[in-house]
């Protein structure tokens, strides 16, 4: 490690002050975040990242603070892809919204914990053995093709191997408690549905740290960084599911974007050996292509809109009679 041990403890300290309080104070009672919140919480995330990246800029110099904001942009992208598999876990489990945000937290703190392990193993696996960068390599090219293909109907949630063993040695609720995750009923000690989700929940950001953590050592090899830019990234999760719940349909392109952003990173460390790619090129693919993605997914969601509209005229070439039902009321969004 390049950087002090204490810059580390500082770090987690600092952010489990801020997820304390985040907890503590302005979520300690169950309730479904507004957009205006959520919106918040999500900026002021961002502004804590970018705070941080001027700190990294001052302390480690201009090169650190590129790699960060690269490897930070890259595992935000990836996080919107998270929100769309859990909205499908929290729509299967029938999680009342108000709870969700209690399932995101500790996913979080879970995912902090698994990611730091998966990093420093990567960095030690990288230090001994340099041929395991075109392991990770392949890794993220196959996830990026893997991404490319997926549909949403191949999300199966009760296929999970971890909620297969929960079930099978728990004992658990048949309705949710609050927010607990586990209950005391009959003298008997029993966990609740919410317990499976956030097992699920945690299971699935495991399998997203595999392609995410080898996507940002294609960034840099600092072990920090790459620790710290995945965790500002995914501190705003929470607050971006809830952003972005009810948009995802507008993202149709998301994945395309993703795949080839993971495909291009995947490349970038198979050549690694023969010809670096500098990080600035890099940035510069990430945020060309993730512009492309969303341009494209607005421009056909504008498209989908006039057809309908157009649609509209056709069958009610009366203006004053469009918008309203058959039965001449208003139609129901």
């Amino acid at each position: 490690m390049t950087e002090p041990i204490w810059a580390w403890g500082v770090f987690l300290l600092v952010v489990l002050v801020m997820l304390m309080i985040d907890l503590g104070v302005f979520h300690r009672k169950a309730h479904v975040p507004s957009m205006k919140e959520a919106a918040i919480w999500s900026i002021v995330w961002i502004v804590v990242a970018l705070i941080f990246n001027a700190v990294v800029w001052v302390w480690l110099g201009h090169q650190k603070a590129l790699e960060f904001f690269t490897g930070y942009l890259v595992e935000k992208a990836l996080s919107a892809d998270n929100i769309f598999v859990f909205a499908v876990l929290f729509n299967y489990f029938a999680v009342p919204p108000e709870y969700r945000h209690r399932v995101l937290f500790w996913g979080v703190l879970g995912a902090i914990v698994f990611r730091l392990t998966f990093i420093l193993a990567g960095t030690a696996l990288l230090k001994k053995f340099h041929w395991v960068i075109y392991i990770f390599g392949i890794i993220v090219i196959v996830s990026g093709i893997k991404l490319l293909m997926r549909k949403e109907e191949e999300i199966h949630p009760e296929r999970n191997p971890v909620l297969r063993l929960a079930r099978r040695f728990l004992p658990i609720t048949p309705n949710y408690h609050g927010q607990k995750f586990f209950v005391r009923l009959d003298g008997k000690f029993m966990a609740t549905p919410l317990t499976l989700v956030l097992l699920v929940v945690e299971s699935t950001d495991i399998v997203f740290a595999i392609d995410s953590i080898p996507a940002i050592f294609a960034i840099t090899r600092d072990p920090f960084i790459v620790f710290t830019s995945n965790v500002c990234a995914i501190l705003g999760l929470r607050a971006l599911y809830f952003v972005l719940e009810g948009m995802l349909r507008l993202f149709r392109y998301l994945d395309e974007g993703l795949a080839v952003i993971l495909v291009f990173i995947g490349i970038k460390m198979l050549v690694s050996e023969f010809y670096k790619i500098p990080t600035e090129v890099a940035l510069g693919v990430v945020a060309a292509v993730l512009a492309i993605t969303i341009t494209l997914s607005l421009i056909a969601e504008r498209r989908e809109k006039v057809k309908a509209e157009e649609l509209e005229v056709q069958v009610n070439p009366n203006p004053k009679e469009r918008g309203k039902d058959k039965s001449g009321g208003e139609k129901k969004p």
